[in-house]
């Protein structure tokens, strides 16, 4: 029984990449930053390897057992579903389109003639700062909020006494299937959200709609060899349910912990593709510096669960799929590498795996290690993890 289990925290990049200019992220480091500003204890990471990937700034663990590395990413872009896409083994060639102006008006009339309701917003803001200016509004009118940022994403909050989570995710299906083409978003977002003016607050009721990968992926590729792949947290989302046999939809950094756990009790062969996203919505966008810290502590507490329940010939692979400096300027994400730890209980001494050329070696070395042929025009480093 081979099984890989691969787990991106969300948004803890590790360094600019080379072309971070292009995006106006020169100087972003998420994981060093907060390493450097809030120290957190994270003696688990560290015994896989974190300090020895120096752009962290992490105290090496000299008795560190794994591999380290980090990658770069290929595709253009630094959102969430190019980043596990290229994961996956599929690399994009032109970004997702964005819209820093807001959406074109010829299409939102054309929006709201379909759910029956004007919209308020078509602008990039944050989705704290947007409750803020038009939640208010949003109460006394029922108009849908209707948002973007810096990332491909077309975002639609509403309030959990005005629309039902279903009448909001309907909202999000006519969405999907309008933004196609030169308007195809990466991600329709649902963000409902409950409270009074002053006091709104977001619910777990969070959903992606995100357009179907493009090409052929590693989940695909086990799931047509016959074995189990299955998702945790919005890895369902990220992959519109291709290439799953199984997802658990939870929400928040602990519940999708315990999902994982779950699985790994179970007897199968496969993957498992687990997104931890607490660092990313609720930290890295809202530059919460001692937050971000502590959301990373907490995974470092629950890693002896997991390793615990590893099998002999299982996998361990820890990532990320771009960063979200919360002290770069800005709420957005930003372009950097992500940091590569990767366990085994064969492992003996630590290997550095270098800087990957793509994130795509990682899909390359899920690949071998399950047996599998197909390395997604990547290079798999399985046979240096000794």
């Amino acid at each position: 029984m081979k099984r890989v289990f691969l787990t991106v925290l969300d948004a803890v990049g590790c360094g600019e990449l080379p072309d971070a200019e292009k995006y106006d992220d020169v100087g972003a480091n998420t994981l060093g930053h907060v390493i450097a500003l809030a120290h957190p204890a994270l003696p688990n990471l560290a015994a896989m390897g974190l300090g020895q990937i120096e752009a962290t700034g992490y105290p090496r663990d000299e008795q560190a057992v794994g591999a380290f590395g980090k990658c770069r990413e290929v595709s253009a872009g630094k959102d969430t579903t190019t980043g596990h896409w290229e994961i996956s083994g599929l690399r994009l060639e032109r970004p997702f389109p964005t819209f820093p102006e807001g959406f074109p008006r010829s299409f939102l009339d054309a929006y709201e003639a379909r759910i029956g309701h004007r919209t308020i917003g078509n602008k990039p803001a944050s989705g704290t700062a947007i409750l803020e200016e038009l939640g208010e509004e949003h109460l006394r009118t029922g108009c849908p909020i209707v948002y973007t940022s810096a990332d491909s994403v077309f975002q639609i909050a509403c309030h959990e006494d005005v629309y039902s989570r279903e009448e909001l995710y309907r909202f999000c299906e006519i969405a999907r299937e309008m933004l196609q083409g030169d308007l195809g978003v990466g991600r329709v977002i649902a963000r409902p959200f409950v409270g009074e003016p002053g006091h709104f607050t977001r619910t777990p009721g969070r959903r992606d709609f995100s357009m179907p990968p493009a090409g052929r992926t590693v989940l695909d590729a086990v799931k047509d060899a016959g074995l189990v792949s299955l998702g945790v947290g919005k890895i369902e989302d990220i992959f519109d349910h291709k290439g799953l046999t199984g997802s658990n939809h939870a929400a928040g950094n602990p519940a999708c912990i315990e999902a994982w756990l779950d699985y790994m009790r179970g007897d199968w062969s496969g993957i498992c593709f687990t997104n931890l996203v607490d660092t990313d919505m609720l930290y890295g966008h809202r530059r919460d510096v001692q937050g971000f810290a502590d959301a990373l502590a907490y995974i470092d507490s629950r890693l002896p669960e997991v390793k615990a329940l590893m099998g002999e010939e299982d996998l361990l692979i820890i990532t990320a799929d771009h960063g979200c400096d919360p002290v770069h300027h800005g709420t957005d994400h930003t372009r950097e590498h992500i940091p590569l730890l990767v366990w085994h209980r064969g492992m003996t001494g630590c290997v550095d795996l270098g800087v990957r050329d793509t994130y795509a070696d990682i899909a390359a070395t899920c690949a071998e290690w399950l047996g599998l042929p197909e390395r997604f025009g990547a290079e798999s480093f399985a046979a240096q993890l000794k």
